[in-house]
């Protein structure tokens, strides 16, 4: 018997749907913790709070007497995966939104925990769907850790994500196969560009101890000025990162980077004021010259949670 239940595991003990479970721990019902996004529910301590007679009538669960618990106030930071575009379109709006970007992962989890009004994120899942098709991107990972948040998923861009090196050995690097035994610039483990590189290598038949690393960069733009500054020979990054450093750019894939909003927040004036600002004429230069950008569908949803 493990110390900690899962969704399935307390639905299965309190005879419940696992929807009303999650509706549970999203008003703060049910003692309950998370890890990385996914809910954990301490085994005697559930054990406890039934003791106590916190069984409602017709299957529901709550405190005798207790009224609901008060949803967290969303601060206004945008987390998340940092995009080039996305940081220069938070500050040329003056939507007055802070940012703390340090990977899909890390976003998504501080989504989910509401420390943020929305995340960025391109987090791939192999087994949705090749890289080109929709499913593949962010719309799983969402429905595990953020499903049960008002929320909804929208999309930024396609982005370009390919091999940054220097123009003076570009000519070695022609495909994912061409890392092995290179010094690779990657990035911290919440980042999505981080899962990414494992994949293809993974796919590659290239494993980590083939690869020599650097530190991890925290940024796009951190990682192409470690290539620039010639302390590593690749990474896997954006072309506009590339550009901004004068270096090369081989493609490898497009990826689509979304944006997770807080459903409240969609309608509050810093939100606004930001998506309004990524409907002017501006924001289309920006994205046409910077390169790399397909911003057709901007706007478009992909997912709606609760």
């Amino acid at each position: 018997m493990t110390e900690y239940m899962t969704t399935k595991e307390l639905a299965d003990f309190l005879r419940i749907k696992q929807r009303k479970v999650y509706d549970l721990a999203a008003t703060g019902r049910i003692p309950c913790s998370r890890a990385m996004g996914k809910l954990l529910f301490p085994r005697a301590e559930i054990e406890a709070w039934v003791a106590r007679g916190m069984v409602g009538d017709g299957g529901g669960m709550a405190a005798a007497g207790a009224a609901p618990q008060p949803a967290k106030v969303r601060p206004g930071v945008f987390l998340g995966s940092h995009d080039p575009l996305l940081d220069w379109a938070l500050r040329q709006s003056r939507c007055g939104l802070a940012t703390f970007f340090d990977g899909s992962a890390d976003g998504l989890e501080r989504f989910a925990n509401a420390e943020g009004m929305a995340a960025g994120l391109h987090m791939f899942d192999p087994e949705a769907g090749g890289s080109d098709d929709d499913a593949a991107w962010n719309i799983g990972w969402v429905r595990r850790y953020a499903a049960t948040a008002p929320c909804v998923l929208v999309e930024f861009a396609w982005r370009e994500r390919g091999l940054i090196v220097d123009p003076t050995t570009a000519d070695q690097f022609k495909s994912i196969a061409d890392l092995r035994g290179r010094l690779i610039v990657p990035r911290q483990a919440e980042a999505g560009t981080q899962a990414l590189l494992e994949h293809l290598l993974a796919e590659a038949g290239i494993g980590l101890d083939s690869c020599v690393m650097t530190e991890p960069a925290r940024t796009e733009t951190d990682a192409a000025e470690v290539v620039a500054s010639h302390m590593g020979e690749v990474t896997l990054g954006l072309r506009p990162s590339a550009a901004q450093f004068k270096l090369e750019f081989v493609p490898i894939l497009r990826e689509r980077f979304d944006l997770l909003v807080d459903r409240k927040a969609w309608f509050e004036p810093p939100m606004q004021a930001f998506l309004a600002f990524c409907r002017s004429e501006e924001f289309r230069f920006k994205a046409k010259t910077m390169g790399g950008y397909d911003i057709t569908d901007l706007g478009k949803v992909h997912f709606v949670g609760a």
